[in-house]
């Protein structure tokens, strides 16, 4: 999500393809990339409604190409993904979490769905808005840097990866904690230009996932496996209150 006061926009745009690069290891079968919005922090149906997706079979540095520059230095709100070969895609929760506004609807959504779960989603008549919301063992990290563009990724270390080869800088890195539902955006009033923030938050209780079906941790890198498959047989017991909170990691 880029800062409607980021001097360079080119420093965020490196991250974005950076991370792409990274998720490769996540899976090479198809990739893609989702370009929303207009001018950062001039969001609505007026300025909104443009949408860029490109995707492909195979990495994700085969599917961006240089020309898409232009567009992703403009784009409010970029997202992309990687996928192994013969993986199921996250169409249907999102079809399941399409205009559900208040954030009951949305947890009620998250709170049934078992196994691995990270997802990051954006309405299209709210592109200066993204939804984060993580489920039981994928992992899913975020990060504002100095310009405060936020960012997120499967991984915290492919933040840090991106801050060692990019010219950006990141204030925080933090890894939600299981169970955890955010809104960032930029906009509090319709038109208005605000620095990017937390509008949202709320814990939920994730779906346990009972079995040890060693498929749930296709993926991972070998050091996230060992560490998976105890995840696997452990219970999220839900926290009094609060927002589910974060982890920092740097």
């Amino acid at each position: 999500m880029r800062s409607p006061f980021a001097a360079d926009p080119g420093r965020a745009s490196d991250v974005l393809v950076t991370l792409g690069a990274l998720a490769e290891e996540r899976g090479t079968g198809s990739a893609g990339l989702a370009l929303l919005g207009g001018a950062p922090g001039l969001g609505g149906r007026a300025a909104g409604d443009g949408c860029r997706v490109v995707e492909g079979r195979g990495r994700f540095s085969g599917v961006w190409r240089p020309g898409l520059l232009p567009e992703l230095d403009r784009a409010a709100v970029a997202l992309g993904h990687t996928r192994r070969a013969g993986a199921a895609g996250g169409e249907p929760i999102l079809r399941l979490l399409a205009g559900r506004r208040t954030t009951g609807e949305i947890t009620g959504v998250l709170g049934a769905l078992a196994g691995g779960v990270a997802l990051a989603w954006v309405e299209r008549d709210r592109p200066t808005e993204v939804h984060l919301a993580r489920g039981e063992l994928s992992p899913l990290a975020m990060a504002v840097d100095t310009d405060q563009n936020i960012y997120w990724a499967s991984d915290p270390r492919w933040l840090r990866e991106a801050e060692r080869h990019t010219r950006v800088r990141f204030a925080t890195v933090v890894l939600l904690r299981e169970g955890t539902y955010m809104r960032v955006g930029m906009e509090r009033r319709p038109g208005r230009r605000d620095r990017p923030e937390v509008l949202a938050s709320a814990a939920f209780v994730p779906a346990r996932c009972t079995g040890t079906d060693p498929r749930v941790l296709t993926g991972f890198t070998p050091a996230g496996a060992e560490g998976g498959r105890d995840d696997l047989l452990h219970t999220v017991a839900a926290r009094a209150g609060g927002a589910g909170g974060l982890l920092t990691v740097a």
